[in-house]
């Protein structure tokens, strides 16, 4: 990057974290820390939620994920809506007028102790192992533009989110995704922009769609249905996403403590319900145009020349190893291949339709070129990361964007990090604070006085923050090379949210089931689930994913009721 990128970058961080800290001045205590003591309007309710959501994953790892998939991701959004209309007819009415701090709190009035304990435990587990994924989000980034070592830098990028979270709390996180989301979108859609205008002149947006069309990038709605019937290991189509999507959104929003966070800081129960149903509104779009940006990168690729490997770290380390020599004729050949594509494209407007058949011809011999490529990093026993879907976008704005837009852009990138992550340390502090700290502190420390308390409870949120940090930063260590991490971060969940659906699903609706019942039968749903995975991961169970939290939640439901029926 060049010194004006340098300043922009450090400018841009700096300004966003003095005004997040400035704004976040509150009573240091439980409520100010972990709720902002019940005061935001419901526009920065909506934007604390999707600042929560949206992290450097999705900006960062959407993209490529368009790249090499197309937009059938966008089907994993269509239950949200749904599920927005649901939590706000049941679920925030419930949660507001019992004015807990955390979902598990609850579960304890209707159920037990036990239940609350193992779901508070279940969402501790999947939220610190996702927000590791994130942690390693922007940790690609200063690995590729610096050189550094991955390992390294996850230990400085979370060292850095540390400091953050443990000194602004609820409050800071809210104030600063609200600007943070104002020039994501900003500088999002102006890199869309300058990918259609770095074009060849005669080829327009619409062109660039219908190239990529061709290769099958704009499969929007697909309904998983094959020549065999539906195809269950399909893991993005309509009745996937409706079906497995709702109860994933519903699961997430409504049993998810850094998200209902998020809208427990709201005044009334209107303001929780407006933030939520205009997520459910904006969701989709929002990550229809993410998404875009990866088809529209697909376009651009066409004519100019494209990598073979689009993180250079790895490449480079490739280029050193003792598979140099098959790594350099892999090259030559994809360079063949961009070369091939440029002469066909020169052809696009006077025979569009003979061309777009010719360089889909020519796209699928190059990722037969790109498979052999990439696994010479296996054979050359090479460390780090050997699939380079997170780095397609990053690699552009590089390569592509003028001076000064570069540094703004990584800005973006470590901003939207920064605010989901510092958001679900939050609700990982809050949890440990309220459902394990407090719940089972000695009796005896009880008695001190009320103010002194709020002020030692005050410290211990901030050091389980800080330890909740470090436990992030060992699980990004370990996920380096996982592949596509917007698809990793909800795979991780379907295999909690499903069963803790499940246990809120029986605790509204169920009144009959007691906590005994739903208890075992939230530990044997747990286990089916992850069974279910490891089957469907040795190719024994065909299975997508997203339909893990159906399972989950109907398994729980009706074996509580079962369960209970027997102990009768």
């Amino acid at each position: 990057m060049s010194q004006l990128d340098w300043i922009i970058l450090i400018t841009t961080l700096a300004s966003i974290i003095g005004y997040g800290l400035y704004k976040s001045r509150t009573s240091k205590n439980l409520e100010g820390y972990f709720l902002s003591n019940r005061s935001m309007p419901w526009y920065l309710v909506l934007l604390s939620i999707m600042g929560t959501q949206a992290s450097a994953v999705t900006f960062l790892s959407a993209p490529g994920q368009a790249f090499i998939d197309g937009m059938r991701f966008v089907q994993y959004y269509f239950g949200l809506p749904l599920a927005m209309v649901v939590l706000s007819v049941t679920f925030v009415p419930l949660f507001s007028k019992l004015k807990i701090y955390t979902a598990y709190e609850f579960l304890e009035d209707r159920f037990d102790i036990k239940t609350r304990a193992f779901t508070s435990l279940l969402f501790l587990l999947s939220r610190g192992l996702s927000t590791g994924l994130s942690i390693y989000a922007p940790s690609i980034i200063l690995s590729s533009l610096m050189g550094w070592d991955i390992f390294f830098t996850n230990i400085v990028m979370g060292g850095l989110l540390i400091i953050y979270t443990v000194s602004g709390g609820a409050k800071a996180v809210a104030y600063t995704q609200q600007l943070q989301l104002i020039i994501i979108f900003a500088a999002m859609f102006f890199a869309g922009y300058m990918i259609v205008k770095l074009l060849p002149d005669e080829i327009g947006f619409i062109d660039a769609l219908k190239i990529s069309g061709s290769n099958n990038k704009m499969n929007i709605i697909t309904t998983g249905f094959t020549e065999n019937g539906y195809n269950w290991q399909d893991k993005y189509n309509i009745i996937s996403g409706i079906i497995g999507g709702f109860f994933l959104a519903l699961s997430y929003f409504g049993t998810d403590q850094s998200q209902v966070g998020r809208y427990l800081t709201a005044k009334n129960i209107t303001e929780s319900r407006v933030g939520l149903l205009m997520n459910g509104l904006v969701k989709v779009p929002m990550q229809f145009f993410i998404l875009l940006i990866g088809v529209l990168l697909f376009a651009f690729y066409q004519f100019k020349p494209q990598p073979i490997f689009f993180n250079p770290v790895q490449q480079e380390k490739l280029l050193q190893s003792n598979k140099k020599d098959s790594a350099i004729i892999l090259q030559q050949q994809f360079e063949e291949i961009n070369n091939q594509k440029t002469a066909a494209l020169k052809n696009y407007q006077t025979n569009k339709e003979e061309t777009k058949h010719t360089i889909q011809q020519l796209n699928t011999s190059a990722e037969k070129i790109k498979g052999e490529y990439k696994k010479l990093f296996k054979t050359a026993n090479i460390q780090g990361d050997d699939n380079d879907t997170n780095y397609i976008f990053l690699r552009f704005v590089i390569d592509y964007l003028p001076k000064g837009l570069i540094g703004l852009l990584i800005a973006i990138i470590f901003l939207a990090a920064w605010g989901s992550i510092a958001a679900a340390l939050n609700s990982l502090s809050a949890c440990t604070m309220i459902d394990f700290h407090k719940r089972f502190r000695k009796r005896e420390s009880r008695d001190i006085d009320e103010t002194k308390q709020a002020t030692k409870d005050y410290r211990y949120s901030k050091l389980y923050t800080l330890m909740w940090g470090l436990f992030c930063i060992a699980v990004a260590e370990l996920v380096v090379g996982m592949g596509s991490l917007i698809e990793a971060v909800n795979v991780l969940g379907s295999l909690f949210y499903g069963v803790i659906l499940g246990i809120f699903l029986v605790g509204f609706y169920a009144k009959h089931v007691k906590g005994n019942a739903v208890f075992i039968a939230a530990i044997i749903g747990e286990i089916a689930v992850i069974t279910f995975f490891i089957l469907d991961k040795k190719g024994i169970l065909g299975l997508g994913f997203l339909w893990l939290n159906v399972i989950g939640a109907v398994l729980v439901v009706l074996l509580s009721m079962l369960i209970q029926k027997i102990s009768k």
